[in-house]
């Protein structure tokens, strides 16, 4: 056993969060644990769906890693600009920082940039400053075409973009503007959360359609005029709004494209189950990994699998420290709440790494279910911070 190791989280989002406060837990003081973020507050990324029609603010669903110091876990602010994994060195802001263990949890980058004119010409509500514009803009409109769109067929949260329309439209309803305004979703993927199975890809077009949302899969979008408003799509189709809501295309961070971690699709590689990297020591988990499914397609990047593997390392990482065997296996298990609107949300969850495609359940939409996911809202706020 060494008399003291240093292990460094990188990212301070859901699987970097709740991956330091687990080893906090697991190792004894004398070994330290630092997490390293850009950011001061940590975002409760989910509830931004709930601030794009009204019901939160940016208050509400952030929280200072700060308070993290209180736990005896060092919080080193600054810019992730290298990566050195056969050393286990990391520059943060040109300093570098050599661990024992590393534990890489800077998710995905969204680079809405990559579809021409999208930037310009609607709201990425994928982030606090988007879901804030998207907002506004949704108070102002009085009338019109509201588009929300995928602009790549695989992203983070697959739920998201379908619960941002259904609860557009209880929004609007609520204002009493539905019979003016008119809400589409265009999606670049052949059908909703494809990789939960057909059962689930049925249930949520039914919830589209019961609330007279069309639906437009397949269409990939090439190009956008902001001044025009109109979307113009791969197989020819173009689609003109008033609002555009959309999900940006995703790739890897930049300081992992570049490197020795990056695969042949341009995230990390790791072991589906210890979620380790080929190189000793370095561990990847949440959306920045990319782990292959039997049905051809990755585990979806979210943040409940994130959550969840970020225990697995940890435990693990306590294990090595001690000298115990490092047994833990992540199972590939996940679920979600799918927020509908009118105080509703139904709920999904199952085994992912199923053979020979997932097994998943649906629970159909109730009161019941949207308390659940806001007293886990209110959980993860108040006390893993």
């Amino acid at each position: 056993m060494s008399d003291s190791n240093t292990i460094l989280v990188l990212g301070g989002g859901v699987g970097g969060l709740i991956a330091a406060r687990e080893l906090r837990k697991r190792v004894p003081r004398r070994h330290r644990v630092v997490l390293v973020d850009r950011e001061r507050d940590h975002l409760f990324a989910p509830s931004l769906l709930w601030l794009m029609v009204g019901l939160r603010d940016a208050h509400a669903i952030t929280r200072p890693l700060d308070r993290l110091r209180r736990k005896g876990i060092e919080v080193r602010l600054g810019e992730i600009e290298k990566i050195d994994p056969s050393r286990r060195a990391v520059t943060v802001s040109g300093e570098e920082l050599v661990a024992d263990h590393v534990v890489v949890s800077l998710g995905a980058e969204l680079a809405p940039e990559t579809v021409p004119g999208l930037q310009d010409a609607g709201h990425n509500f994928y982030t606090l400053p988007g879901a804030q514009a998207l907002r506004s803009s949704l108070v102002a409109l009085k009338s019109g075409r509201v588009v929300v769109m995928t602009a790549a067929p695989a992203y983070k949260c697959p739920a998201a973009p379908y619960e941002a329309a259904l609860l557009i439209d209880a929004y609007l309803r609520k204002r009493g503007l539905r019979d003016t305004m008119s809400v589409e979703v265009f999606a670049a993927e052949p059908g909703p959360m494809g990789v939960a199975g057909p059962e689930m890809s049925g249930a949520v077009k039914q919830l589209l359609a019961g609330t007279r949302i069309p639906y437009h899969p397949e269409h990939q979008v090439t190009s956008v005029d902001a001044a025009a408003q109109r979307l113009v799509f791969a197989n020819g189709v173009e689609a003109t709004f008033d609002l555009l809501a959309y999900v940006p295309p995703h790739r890897a961070p930049r300081v992992i494209r570049e490197s020795a971690l990056a695969g042949d699709t341009g995230w990390v590689t790791v072991d589906r189950h210890t979620l380790a990297t080929k190189f000793p020591g370095v561990y990847a988990i949440g959306d920045v990994v990319s782990i292959p499914l039997t049905l051809g397609k990755p585990l979806p990047k979210a943040g409940v699998f994130a959550h969840a593997e970020a225990r697995i390392v940890a435990k693990n990482i306590a294990a090595a420290i001690e000298g115990r065997p490092a047994s833990e296996r992540f199972t590939g298990y996940g679920e979600c709440f799918i927020e509908i609107g009118d105080g509703k949300a139904g709920f999904g969850g199952g085994d992912f790494y199923g053979e020979p495609k997932p097994v998943v359940t649906i629970r159909p939409p109730s009161r019941r279910l949207h308390l659940g996911k806001v007293l886990f809202e209110k959980s993860w706020l108040y006390l893993k911070l």
